[in-house]
């Protein structure tokens, strides 16, 4: 099922989320699979819950459109439970990221090349790993959704200030997105 995309100014987005406990939510792999057919249906490479309005610990991603470069992408589809970054590391790179809570806008984002991340898939199997290039700055970027961080706040003082029109708008729905969205400034009923 196609999930609802919370646009940017809603406060789920700036809150850190909870880890969960397997007992909590039974019907995780569920809600993973609305993810990825969210994200899908939305032409995007990664989806956190607090995207969906959900405060949890909890992405999923799908590299595998960058194949082409990075080959051993080629499959790479995963899910991310109570993830924490242990390290990260490398000189800073920059590329041009976006992101589905925030339509029509791009920036150009430094980050380390190279995190250690542990985490639990949604067989809540542990995972202890190191990724490098594309797969670990789409992790970093969902990573930050789950601690209540945005793309833009890697930005300078400056060019925040030059999106402010753009930002308020998509919070007021002022936006043309083809995927369905929930934006905070626009009223219930109207």
């Amino acid at each position: 099922m196609k999930l609802p995309i919370i646009a940017y100014g809603d406060p789920v987005l700036r809150r850190k989320a909870i880890a969960i406990e397997p007992v909590e939510y039974p019907h995780i792999k569920q809600l993973c699979e609305d993810m990825f057919e969210t994200m899908y249906a939305a032409r995007g490479v990664g989806l956190a819950a607090p995207q969906v309005g959900i405060s949890m610990r909890l992405f999923v991603i799908d590299a595998s459109v960058f194949d082409d470069d990075e080959p051993e992408l080629k499959d790479f589809k995963k899910v991310f439970i109570n993830a924490q970054i242990l390290e990260e590391s490398g000189n800073e790179w920059s590329f041009n990221e976006g992101c589905l809570s925030i339509p029509d806008i791009r920036e150009d984002v430094s980050r380390k090349p190279n995190i250690k991340i542990s985490y639990y898939d949604e067989d809540w199997k542990h995972h202890e790993e190191t990724y490098s290039g594309m797969a670990a700055r789409i992790i970093q970027h969902e990573y930050d959704h789950i601690e209540g961080k945005l793309f833009l706040d890697k930005l300078s003082p400056l060019r925040k200030r030059l999106l402010e029109k753009k930002l308020n708008d998509i919070s007021k729905g002022i936006v043309d997105v083809e995927y369905k969205m929930k934006f905070p400034a626009v009223k219930k009923g109207r």
